[in-house]
């Protein structure tokens, strides 16, 4: 009885969110905003000592510099989402995770930092991991070295303004997979790895709740890391159904440093 309250209650907060939300995939397109923004001149800081600095990026010997899934032999998955679009929509999906005791993995866009400060401190205090994914969430796989470099380092910057820490992992934005270039840009900005997928939910071309989850179910199994997005409604609709179908094949939804220690 305990468990169908709790589906409930997760189907129950699908609906709290707007079916308008904003498109914010990694493959939609848009006009370019500069590579350099500069922060706000002042932020907001809530009174009272500052919180712990947040994990640090950590390097994982035997495995590759990018990492597109984890260990296939422990029933553990990692549910990553690209940080844009609607905060509603954003605090929404963290409601549900949590409400399901699932750790998720959040992959922040800087200039979204930029407009919602709050929200790093809420992701950390959940419990789940916080990244970087650029600052503008351009196609850096064919920007300069220097744009790119730019990219990288100013959602670094406000992940460490903002948490004390460049965040735990870098994915780089509209690409799967980073090129030579960018992979060594994110190294020498701190990151050991590039965290790509194995699982792409599809979620940014907004199909419907159930082709999302038809496509997460279709494709996980253990050690995969699943690619979803933050501002989408689907998103939202569809996540209580791929809990519950990551429940029962036996598979638990963990950070993704958790997923590769």
């Amino acid at each position: 009885m305990i468990e169908t309250d709790r589906r409930r209650a997760l189907r129950a907060g699908a609906g709290l969110v707007a079916a308008g939300a904003l498109t914010t995939g990694c493959a939609a397109t848009g006009p370019a905003a500069p590579a350099r923004d500069r922060p706000p001149a002042t932020t907001r800081r809530p009174a009272g000592p500052a919180p712990a600095a947040a994990p640090a990026p950590r390097r994982f010997p035997g495995l590759p510099a990018q990492i597109s899934h984890g260990p296939r032999t422990r029933p553990q998955v990692a549910l990553t989402f690209h940080g844009q679009g609607d905060p509603a929509t954003a605090k929404a999906l963290l409601a549900q995770a949590e409400g399901a005791g699932a750790k998720i993995t959040v992959l922040a866009v800087g200039s979204w930092l930029d407009a919602h400060p709050d929200l790093a401190r809420r992701i950390l205090d959940g419990g789940h991991d916080l990244g970087n994914h650029t600052h503008h969430h351009l196609d850096i796989n064919t920007m300069s070295e220097a744009d790119a470099r730019a990219e990288i380092t100013g959602c670094a910057d406000r992940l460490r303004r903002l948490t004390g820490s460049i965040g735990t992992w870098f994915r780089p934005s509209r690409t799967q997979t980073a090129t030579p270039l960018v992979e060594r840009l994110a190294r020498r900005a701190g990151y050991p790895h590039v965290l790509s997928y194995d699982v792409d939910s599809l979620d940014f071309t907004s199909p419907g709740a159930p082709a999302v989850t038809r496509a997460v179910a279709g494709g996980i199994r253990e050690g995969s890391v699943v690619s979803l997005h933050f501002g989408y409604a689907d998103t939202v609709a569809a996540l209580p159904a791929v809990l519950e179908e990551l429940e029962r094949r036996g598979l638990r939804a963990v950070t993704t440093t958790e997923l590769l220690t």
